[in-house]
C-alpha cells in the first residue's frame, strides 16, 4: 500500500481569498449584532489633555479637573428639528421663533477678556458714559476733560481725523474704546454706534465736543447734583465769555441750578419755553438713559449737525422742570473749529463756512420736518385740519 502525504497533492488558498472569506465573516457578523443591538447611545467622552484644542487646554491649566462634553445632550440641542412651537410675539422683531430665555435684548460696551471664565472679567462695571469727538490736535484739551472723570465713566472717543493710535500716550487711552470715521460728527456718531439697547447699561450719557474747558468741573460732582435735582437731560452752566452763547445756559453765579431765564422780552411766554425754560445746547448734553432712549429716534440719519434739535429735547421729558443747568459745576466754551476747518473749499470760500451753512439748513430742515410730522399725526388721529 501506497502512503499518500498531504504535501503531495494540496495547495494553500492565496491571500485573496483569504481577504474575500474575512470580510464576508466580518459583513455577516456586523449584521447579525446590528439586528440584535440597533442603539448604542454615547454619552460622555473625556479628551485626553494632548488632543483638546487649544481653548480646553487653557480652561484645564486653569482648573485641574478635565472638562467633559456630554456629546449625546449637545448634539441633540443643536441639531434637533426646527419646530415652529416656539413663537413669542413679544420677543424682538425677528427673534419671534427664539426661547425667550436665550434673547439678549440689549449690550453693553464693557470690555472683556479672551481668555478666563466670562463672570470674572469685569472688576469694576462703569456707571456712566462719555463720549467726546475729537482730533489729535486737541489731545491736552481732551487729556484733561477725561481727568475729570472717575473710574465710574466709561470713555469714548469718536475719532473724526482718522488718527487713534497717537492716543496710547495716554494711559488712560488703553481702556478707552476708539471708533474713527473721518470727518464725521458726533451726532452721526451717535445715531449709529449709540443704540439706546447698546448704552442702556448706563444711567447717564454725555455727549460733549472736544473744545471744553473743564477746571471748574468734576464728574462725580456733577452726577450728585443731576440726581439730587432730577434733571433728565442737562448741561454744565457755561462761563460767561465773548463767545456766543443762549443765555440760558449761561452760569448763574448765585445758584446751584437753574430752569428757566428771561432771554428776550418777545422770545419768553408764559409758561416759558426754548430757549428761556426747558433748554440745553447741543454742545455738552447729558441724558438720563431713559431720555436717551427718546432723543436718539428724534436723530435724523442726514441732518449730522444736530442743530435745531435743543429745542426740541423737551419733547423727551415728561415735564419741563426735568431739564436745567447745572450752575455750581461750569465749563468754558473755547470755540475751537477744528472739525469745522475740515471742510471742502468752494469757489475760494473758507472750509468753515460750508460747514456753517449746511448747519443753518439743518436747523430749518429739522424744524420742518418736526412740524409736519407733527401735523400729520394731529390729523391722522382726527385732531388736526
Amino acid at each position: 500500500m501506497k502512503c499518500m502525504h498531504l504535501g503531495d497533492g494540496y495547495k494553500k488558498p492565496n491571500d485573496t481569498a483569504k481577504l474575500i472569506i474575512t470580510a464576508i465573516t466580518g459583513i455577516i457578523f456586523g449584521y447579525l449584532v446590528g439586528v440584535n443591538y440597533p442603539h448604542v447611545t454615547l454619552t460622555k467622552i473625556t479628551f485626553p489633555l494632548r488632543f483638546q484644542p487649544p481653548c480646553e487646554k487653557t480652561m484645564n491649566e486653569d482648573q485641574p479637573k478635565a472638562i467633559e462634553r456630554n456629546f449625546s445632550e449637545n448634539l441633540g440641542l443643536v441639531n434637533a428639528p426646527v419646530t415652529s412651537r416656539i413663537f413669542v410675539a413679544t420677543n424682538p422683531r425677528g427673534a419671534e421663533s427664539l426661547p425667550p430665555g436665550i434673547v439678549v435684548k440689549e449690550t453693553d460696551l464693557y470690555l472683556r477678556r479672551l481668555w478666563g471664565i466670562p463672570s470674572e472679567d469685569l472688576k469694576r462695571k462703569p456707571k456712566y458714559l462719555v463720549t467726546f469727538t475729537v482730533g489729535w490736535d486737541q489731545r491736552d484739551n481732551i487729556d484733561a476733560a477725561v481727568k475729570k472723570f472717575s473710574e465710574d465713566f466709561q470713555i469714548v472717543l469718536f475719532h473724526y481725523d482718522g488718527r487713534t493710535t497717537e492716543w496710547d500716550q495716554y494711559e488712560w487711552s488703553k481702556q478707552a474704546i476708539h471708533v474713527s470715521v473721518s470727518r464725521q460728527t458726533k451726532w452721526w456718531y451717535a445715531k449709529r454706534f449709540m443704540h439706546p439697547d447698546i448704552v442702556s447699561a448706563y444711567d447717564y450719557i454725555f455727549i460733549w465736543d472736544e473744545d471744553l474747558g473743564v477746571e471748574h468741573f468734576n464728574g462725580d460732582a456733577y452726577i450728585q447734583l443731576v440726581k439730587k435735582h432730577g434733571l433728565e437731560i442737562s448741561q454744565p452752566g457755561l462761563e460767561r465769555n465773548n463767545r456766543t452763547t443762549w443765555e440760558m445756559t449761561k452760569r448763574r453765579d448765585d445758584k446751584e441750578f437753574h430752569l428757566d431765564i428771561d432771554e428776550k422780552p418777545e422770545w419768553c411766554s408764559n409758561p416759558p419755553i426754548p430757549p428761556c425754560a426747558a433748554f440745553v445746547e447741543i454742545m455738552a448734553p447729558v441724558f438720563s438713559k431713559e431720555a436717551w432712549r427718546c432723543v436718539w429716534y428724534m436723530i435724523q440719519n442726514d441732518l449730522v449737525h444736530g442743530w435745531g434739535m435743543d429745542f426740541a429735547l423737551r419733547r423727551c421729558v415728561k415735564a419741563n422742570n426735568k431739564i436745567g443747568v447745572i450752575d455750581s459745576q461750569w465749563i468754558v466754551h473755547q470755540g475751537v473749529p477744528s472739525l469745522g476747518n475740515q471742510g471742502q473749499v468752494v469757489n475760494g470760500d473758507y472750509g468753515w463756512q460750508g460747514v456753517k451753512d449746511r448747519c443753518t439748513y439743518e436747523w430749518h430742515q429739522f424744524q420742518d420736518r418736526l412740524e409736519k410730522a407733527e401735523k400729520a399725526y394731529l390729523k391722522e388721529i382726527g385732531q388736526g385740519s
